[in-house]
């Protein structure tokens, strides 16, 4: 990292953390948007090529190693929730940045023998002892971004273990215990520090020092690793194999007891988690939350994801559209795109959060009715150019009483997504994370703990009115994280997810009408730029190609802004009795398949 841009990005951090929420929720996004959670490590010209294919089984994940681990699983004929366990376990030790045993996350998976599909929500909980206060000074105002995070008050109950554990109890076939080892033996023997954790550790150092356990790790003798290091992490080889023998140790044990005195005996930011939110955490099954788009059925993760719901209202409100008449370079398909995202997270800020605290209207949300209505904003004679001011709609709803005020909550996870489809025709969709680059910084057993908790509204109302993405104890914080399965006839023919954000969002609805509208195979749609509008502002991806596109969208009324943008879409799309995978080529992932 040139000396230039860390300057520029520390100066924008000091900005960040000071800042108290006191702006509107799109210039709250729009300026957090200025901070990628993982700094962009460019595009990798090998991972451009063609897809990888496969007849029997495929993994695309995040990591080498990590990808490898599921192969391997896959290869000896474990199911795809196997293969699911493995790389989760691996990429908590070599991706530590952006997902892990103190984290949470969401699976959707596909079961071959019943044609169903499922959703699980390990996302984590706010301590019962939080309030909606939990974020905000003693005057009333929220407090600046960083000084929420680091430390113990962002840490939410983790999820992870026990959505691994629930995984295997509904679809492994393995035994549990095997599918820990290969991390155990990673960790033990040491790996390997691959480019972008050295980079991240190098730009994170000032908040990884915050912590003495984390600071040992990545920061030995007080420098940072650097790529090529040996790194070994007994500590998180031990984690795991007391986790070989259940839950017990983790939720209720002595890594459980390490977990609580960790963060609510941090001198700098104590929390409020205890050993009981540990004891209670449990794993949710969910209905999946499917919305229709040119004769397929797009399915994922519910409230209290706003992933499904968002992505399946973009595309609703684009069903009427020719996309695929217009093509992938013209201006006026991406002018459709981005209002019909403006409009879908109007309603986001507006009404989804935790449905089991929240009267989320899922179902009218994506009423073909209320979707119909919303699209004439789009398609109108006299709209053929950027859509003016955007504001929530009005869903159809059971409930007289449901009114809630605007949402500003920043989003900028560290997160991860693999893709699995097994020999049998099982698939995984699984989308982890621990929200901000290295979480909390605060260290545990060897894996950092979350710092989720800033995923809720600093803020618990406006003007009396109640904000629906508010802390409350026992609630899920609101997630953009979009693990996504889409079907036709009954039959997958897509996984994909990825990590981002609230970009998320974009970059999934982007990958499914590259594959669907545009023709594109697993690894173009994966590979083609981005483009993303929420608010207004257009982001593109900082290509040439992308140059006349940009002089289209201005003459179009909108606002553009060039910038890097980190995803990390992991896509399988199945055709014909082929898998065809492709891995993101801003990060580091790999598809392998047989």
């Amino acid at each position: 990292m040139s000396p230039r841009f860390n300057t520029a990005w520390t100066c924008a951090l000091t900005v960040m953390a000071a800042m108290t929420f006191s702006v509107s929720p799109a210039q709250s996004q729009q300026i957090a948007d200025q901070f990628a959670p993982e700094i962009a490590s460019g595009i990798n010209a090998k991972q451009r090529g063609e897809a990888v294919r496969a007849k029997r089984w495929m993994a695309v994940v995040a990591n080498p190693l990590a990808a490898k681990a599921a192969a391997d699983v896959l290869r000896a004929g474990g199911s795809a929730a196997d293969a699911a366990i493995a790389a989760q376990a691996v990429l908590g030790l070599v991706e530590p940045q952006s997902s892990g045993l103190g984290g949470g996350a969401f699976v959707v998976y596909y079961d071959a023998k019943t044609k169903t599909v499922t959703t699980l929500d390990g996302r984590e909980t706010a301590p019962m002892a939080a309030t909606p206060k939990l974020f905000q000074k003693p005057d009333g105002e929220p407090m600046g971004f960083f000084d929420a995070v680091i430390g113990g008050r962002s840490v939410g109950t983790p999820g992870t273990p026990a959505l691994m554990k629930a995984m295997h109890e509904k679809w492994g076939i393995k035994p549990w215990a095997s599918l820990l080892q290969p991390a155990i033996d990673t960790a033990s023997k040491g790996f390997a520090v691959s480019p972008r954790l050295a980079a991240l550790v190098a730009f994170d150092a000032q908040r990884l020092s915050s912590d003495p356990k984390t600071a040992a790790y990545f920061l030995p003798g007080g420098k940072a690793l650097v790529a090529g290091d040996i790194l070994k992490n007994p500590a998180y080889a031990q984690t795991l194999i007391n986790l070989q023998s259940g839950l017990d140790d983790f939720y209720g044990g002595g890594t459980a007891a390490a977990i609580v005195a960790a963060v609510r005996r941090n001198r700098a930011n104590p929390g409020l988690l205890t050993l009981s939110d540990l004891k209670a955490y449990a794993v949710k099954e969910r209905s999946a939350v499917c919305a229709p788009y040119r004769g397929h059925s797009v399915c994922g993760m519910g409230p209290p994801s706003s992933g499904a719901l968002t992505v399946g209202q973009i595309l609703m409100l684009l069903e009427g559209a020719d996309l695929k008449g217009m093509g992938a370079q013209s201006a006026d398909a991406w002018r459709l795109i981005g209002d019909a995202s403006r409009l879908a997270f109007a309603d986001r800020g507006r009404y989804m959060a935790d449905s089991d605290f929240v009267k989320v209207p899922t179902k009218g949300l994506l009423d073909a009715g209320y979707m119909k209505t919303r699209a004439q904003l789009l398609n109108s004679s006299k709209n053929t150019r950027a859509l003016g001011s955007v504001k929530p709609g009005k869903p159809p709803h059971d409930r007289a009483d449901l009114n809630y005020a605007d949402d500003a909550s920043l989003e900028l996870p560290s997160t991860s997504h693999l893709s699995i489809v097994d020999a049998e025709g099982n698939m995984v969709s699984m989308t982890t994370t621990i929200e901000n680059a290295f979480g909390s910084r605060v260290m545990v057993g060897g894996f950092l703990l979350n710092n989720e908790l800033t995923d809720f509204s600093f803020r618990d109302q406006r003007n009396g009115v109640a904000i629906a993405n508010r802390v409350e104890p026992g609630k899920r914080p609101r997630s953009s994280m979009a693990p996504t399965i889409v079907l036709k006839d009954g039959s997958p023919t897509m996984v994909v997810g990825s990590p981002g954000g609230s970009r998320i969002i974009g970059y999934v609805a982007k990958t499914i009408i590259a594959h669907i509208d545009w023709g594109m195979d697993a690894q173009q749609a994966v590979s083609s730029p981005h483009l993303i509008n929420r608010f207004g502002t257009f982001d593109l991806e900082n290509v040439p190609a992308l140059d006349p596109i940009e002089r289209q969208l201005k003459a179009l009324g909108f606002k553009t802004n060039r910038r890097a943008l980190t995803s990390g879409l992991h896509v399988i799309t199945l055709s014909n009795g082929e898998l065809l995978g492709g891995a993101d080529p801003r990060r580091e992932g790999v598809a392998l398949g047989e």
